[in-house]
């Protein structure tokens, strides 16, 4: 079992290994587990199959949660390998850790989690925790690194996201104004404005989605 076939078998179900990592003893981890891989969507091909789905066509709660304890619950169990999600809390499993402990995502500017393919876009879906050690690429360096211009930092129309923190209700405030619908319906401006963002893929109807989970949360 190789990270090759492993992440040729995530696009197989539509999602992709963003990154992983060997866990310590100080790690919030299951007992033997020796690798974690960390899932998110595979864009920009999972939305349309997303929106196909019995969970999203049921008209019940929580349905992208719902379609991720399926897939990946069924992955994990031909592989003998144990399912772990970023919801169903609290408590809630350190996914923010675990992202920064794989060396390909880290903290941007604005302190959202930015991803070496992904940027700002960055999100998870789930992890598999596996007992099995699986040798990892090696990590490219911080994309902020190289990003002298640092647009997310400027992004934002309300300044409700800088180095500085989010002011949330700054944020929901303004998406209810007719100035918000861009922000609404097309994403959040600062992880638009990201480089790396910008060719990651993720089609615009689903960061409206996204947006309007936050908006009503």
């Amino acid at each position: 079992m190789t990270f090759a076939a492993l992440q040729k078998s995530a696009r197989a179900r539509h999602l992709s290994i963003l990154g992983g990592f060997h866990p310590d003893a100080g790690d919030d981890v299951p007992q033997a587990c020796r690798t974690i891989l960390l899932l998110g969507p595979d864009e920009p091909a999972f939305w349309p199959v997303y929106q196909d789905s019995p969970e999203a066509l049921d008209g019940a709660p929580d349905p992208m949660d719902r379609w991720s304890r399926r897939v990946i619950g069924a992955w994990a169990e031909t592989l003998g390998a144990q399912a772990l999600y970023p919801f169903g809390g609290p408590p809630f499993l350190p996914f923010y850790s675990w992202a920064l402990r794989s060396g390909r995502v880290h903290a941007a500017p604005v302190q959202f989690l930015v991803h070496d393919t992904a940027g700002l876009m960055v999100s998870f879906r789930g992890a598999l925790a596996l007992q099995a050690h699986i040798d990892l690429p090696d990590s490219p360096p911080s994309p902020c690194q190289t990003c002298a211009a640092t647009p997310c930092v400027t992004a934002c129309p309300v300044a409700a996201l800088t180095p500085a923190g989010y002011d949330v209700p700054a944020c929901k405030a303004y998406l209810d104004t007719a100035a918000g619908q861009d922000c609404l319906t097309g994403g959040c401006r600062v992880r638009r404005a990201c480089p790396v963002s910008q060719g990651f893929g993720r089609l615009p109807a689903q960061s409206e989605y996204h947006m309007r989970q936050f908006k009503g949360a």
